[in-house]
């Protein structure tokens, strides 16, 4: 299983959203190449870039963010936020991202996500269904939406895409441990899935439930930037 840090970006700072609130932000002072090297040193080998800017413009606004980290580490990047054209995901790509991370289109445009995955190949999607109540939801966790998490990893799966991130809404930013309930069921539906934990995560014992599952990754924010789990921690793990 890979440990994936998530950088959250905001006016090229790092930040964090409460239950992606941009009301409810908290910004940490770590320059995100410095950081990103220290990451890389630890063993680190991935990073999930949020670009919150984009998100809410609807094209991508950190890019030179993307460009620093793609061309002075080896990190493998995947970039959401503000991806909405095929000539965002062209910018992003042009960047230095290796992956495009994206949520809602796949779910409210589908003929449009399809046409994506068929310029790009899907194993350059990491795609992330935002769940509540196991049902998915959209356009920043604010629309809820009749489709059930499981079909709508069916969808995915009819098109190539096998790596899927799935947010528990409820346990994002919390710390309260993550939906290890929800992660068990989706790994006994889809045992082939290359299914990456998002939200909760708050201890290292967390990080190992979600190992045993057969996650491939889990995504580390607020655990990380707040010192529930050090950089010694994933120098250890990344040696095992």
């Amino acid at each position: 299983m890979q440990i994936i840090p998530s950088f959250d970006l905001m006016d090229g700072r790092l930040v964090r959203l409460h239950q992606g609130d941009f009301d409810q932000k908290t910004e940490y002072p770590a320059d995100p190449l410095e950081l990103a090297r220290e990451l890389e040193d630890a063993g680190i080998r991935r990073l999930h870039m949020v670009d919150l800017d984009g998100a809410r413009s609807g094209k991508p606004a950190n890019l030179h963010i993307l460009e620093q980290l793609a061309a002075r580490t080896r990190l493998m990047i995947d970039y959401g936020g503000g991806l909405r054209s095929i000539p965002n995901l062209r910018q992003v790509w042009d960047a230095g991202a290796a992956m495009f991370s994206v949520g809602s289109v796949a779910v409210v445009a589908p003929d449009e996500f399809r046409a994506w995955v068929e310029r790009f190949g899907p194993e350059r999607f990491l795609v992330g269904a935002d769940v509540r109540d196991r049902m998915i939801a959209v356009h920043g966790w604010v629309q809820q939406t009749s489709l059930g998490l499981f079909d709508f990893i069916e969808r995915l799966r009819n098109l190539g895409i096998r790596q899927v991130s799935v947010t528990d809404i409820a346990r994002d930013g919390s710390l309260g441990g993550p939906g290890l309930e929800l992660y068990r069921d989706i790994m006994r539906q889809f045992p082939d899935l290359e299914l990456v934990a998002s939200g909760g995560v708050s201890s290292v014992a967390d990080l190992e439930d979600l190992q045993a599952l057969g996650c491939a990754g889990a995504i580390v924010g607020k655990a990380f930037f707040e010192g529930k789990i050090s950089l010694k921690y994933f120098r250890v793990f990344s040696q095992t």
